[in-house]
């Protein structure tokens, strides 16, 4: 395997017996074996990809100090601005070459949630930012739903398990903004190799390359995806629950080659989480005699706060 495998949710969606369970095969298979697939015809339009990261741009590109005053203490970065160096990966004291932004979810009114989410920050200086933000947040959202509803069936659940925890979760939208590198980097990469917290990330094709898949043999590869496909891997958080069934691989950013150096980059990740007294506990139907149980029973929320923890926003 050179390259993450691809896999198009129109046969999920298709109404087609046959075409579903191929999806569900492919992708169970895809995120079993190396945890990352490139999935096409998901509900995000090439246009408001383009118009999103058109204001992304335009709020990385405002002076420091106004960035500055959307950077919310307090909140362990979970809404506003986070700016460059401050996260790190977990083990690693040298900050990401990056800084970046979150959106996060605007629950219903009858969510009935267990905590309460920090609003959302508003950027004055850009009246669309907002909006193109969260319009995209919940397509991305619909389009995880259904790639839970596809990984439900080839675990052997009920095919709707995961819907009634990802409404109202507490996912979190990521524009990233990785600067030109003006010196040389000591120990520092754009972002260090990690396994991501969630359940499932979806990423919108970056503005360059330079993501990296570990495969298991120890070789990194560059994940490639086709124009205009989500790359979707597997989170931290779905490899306990379903007890190694599905892999959360380790992936990093690395720097490119120094005549590149004075390139930006820029990439938006939507990171799928659950409410937060989701059970991450390991289902039964993924033990058995030659997989004991390999983790401690923990909440979504406890394991999330451990994490951040972990790699330095609270």
């Amino acid at each position: 395997m050179t390259n993450i495998p691809s896999v198009d949710l129109a046969d999920f969606l298709s109404g087609d017996a046959i075409r579903k369970e191929k999806f569900v095969q492919e992708i169970g298979v895809a995120y079993s074996e190396i945890g990352f697939a490139s999935v096409k015809n998901h509900f995000l339009s090439d246009d408001l990809m383009d118009t999103l990261y058109g204001e992304v741009k335009d709020f990385f590109a405002l002076p420091e100090d106004v960035k500055k005053k959307y950077e919310m203490e307090g909140l362990g970065g979970q809404r506003g601005y986070i700016s460059f160096g401050k996260e790190h990966a977990k083990g690693k004291k040298e900050g990401d070459l990056k800084e970046f932004w979150h959106f996060g979810q605007v629950p219903s009114e009858d969510a009935n949630l267990t905590e309460e989410y920090p609003d959302n920050v508003t950027v004055s200086e850009q009246p669309s930012f907002n909006e193109v933000g969260l319009e995209a947040y919940r397509l991305l959202e619909k389009t995880g739903i259904y790639v839970l509803r596809a990984l439900s069936l080839y675990i052997g659940l009920d095919e709707f398990y995961y819907d009634k925890w990802i409404a109202n979760g507490n996912s979190i939208l990521r524009p990233i903004h990785y600067p030109p590198i003006e010196n040389e980097p000591k120990g520092a990469v754009r972002a260090g190799a990690h396994g991501d917290i969630n359940l499932i990330t979806l990423l919108m094709g970056a503005s360059a390359g330079g993501l990296q898949v570990l495969r298991n043999d120890g070789e990194w590869i560059e994940a490639k995806p086709e124009e205009g496909n989500l790359v979707v891997n597997v989170g931290d958080m779905l490899e306990r629950h379903t007890n190694n069934k599905l892999r959360s691989t380790i992936h990093r950013v690395v720097n490119p080659p120094k005549e590149e150096w004075g390139n930006p980059r820029y990439s938006i990740p939507f990171f799928m989480h659950p409410r937060s007294e989701m059970k991450l506990n390991c289902l039964e139907q993924c033990i058995d005699e030659n997989h004991s149980k390999g983790f401690d029973d923990i909440t979504a929320g406890e394991f999330l706060n451990q994490r951040l923890r972990e790699i330095g926003l609270i």
